[in-house]
């Protein structure tokens, strides 16, 4: 129960914001394979988000670092990893099936295609700056915001090789991210730090930083096939203790727009690396008396964009 109390400041804060004459609340919904989420957005001033005419992508960030100290908006998002989810119930009732996908010591079909997600669920809490953009999506299709501040994120289990651990957790961490979407691109970014705590004390308690840049264009464009229409994701985890490594997370997107219309194939590959430090005790998975080693598992993630 200690985890949840961060989450309930929020809540006192949020009660005191509904109190604001005038307050403005909105409601974002976004539907992925992989994040799926529905947030509530409360102005603790009174106002809209503001809407902010940029040019180019640096002026995004610009803006959104020079705000980072001035909280004016919370969130609180519930959020679902659907797949991820999926291939935890796929482990656990069809057992054969899963075996025979596991195609090399290295590669799990189903776990490659999940991989990368720790928590199948999540409840968020955002105090921070919000500021929209022009787009071409209706909000039901996905955010068309940039956020700067704090983020609270609780949950109730862990996800390890596809296996579903009871594990109350909680994540804190400064967060820079946003999605623009206009006739021409679609441009999406993300970069945190913070430090996450496992109730379950066979799961390591981290520190993290994450990287996460993916854009796509819908017009011709020359250049580099391989900067062009790409992405990126890379987390790093360190222990808590002694600042050891804990995790190594890199996926790279490569995407095809289609010409008939607004959507794109994106195909991702990457890797997850888990030190064995990790885990211990019964999550451990050497027998005992035996070193633990380190494991690494390839990443395959399939997706459409639009």
């Amino acid at each position: 129960m200690k985890l949840l109390f961060p989450a309930l400041l929020l809540c006192c804060a949020l009660a005191s914001a509904q109190e604001i004459p005038g307050k403005r609340t909105t409601v974002e919904i976004e539907l992925d394979p992989y994040y799926s989420a529905v947030g509530v957005y409360n102005s603790l001033t009174g106002k809209p988000i503001p809407h902010l005419q940029v040019d180019s992508e640096l002026e995004i960030y610009k803006e959104l670092i020079s705000k980072f100290y001035l909280p004016r908006t919370l969130i609180i998002e519930a959020s679902l990893n659907p797949l991820p989810y999926a291939g935890t119930l796929l482990r656990r009732d069809q057992p054969g099936f899963y075996r025979d996908m596991q195609w090399t010591s290295n590669f799990n079909a189903v776990q490659a295609v999940t991989a990368g997600f720790e928590e199948p669920w999540a409840l968020s809490f955002f105090l921070g700056n919000v500021v929209s953009f022009d787009t071409i999506n209706k909000s039901f299709q996905g955010k068309r915001n940039g956020y700067s501040g704090l983020l609270i994120d609780l949950g109730t289990h862990h996800i390890k090789d596809n296996i579903l651990i009871r594990d109350n957790w909680l994540q804190m961490e400064g967060k820079l991210k946003g999605e623009q979407i206009l006739a021409d691109r679609s441009l999406r970014w993300s970069f945190r730090g913070g430090a996450k705590f496992h109730e379950n004390r066979c799961i390591a308690d981290s520190f993290f930083i994450g990287f996460r840049r993916s854009r796509t264009d819908f017009k011709e464009r020359g250049g580099s096939f391989w900067l062009h229409n790409s992405g990126f994701e890379y987390v790093s985890d360190f222990s808590q203790k002694k600042l050891e490594p804990l995790r190594h997370y890199l996926v790279l997107d490569k995407k095809f727009p289609m010409k008939s219309s607004r959507m794109a194939f994106t195909l991702g590959l990457g890797f997850v690396w888990t030190a064995d430090k990790k885990y211990s005790g019964p999550l451990a998975d050497s027998p005992a008396g035996t070193k633990k080693a380190n494991s690494f598992q390839f990443i395959l993630r399939p997706n459409l964009e639009f």
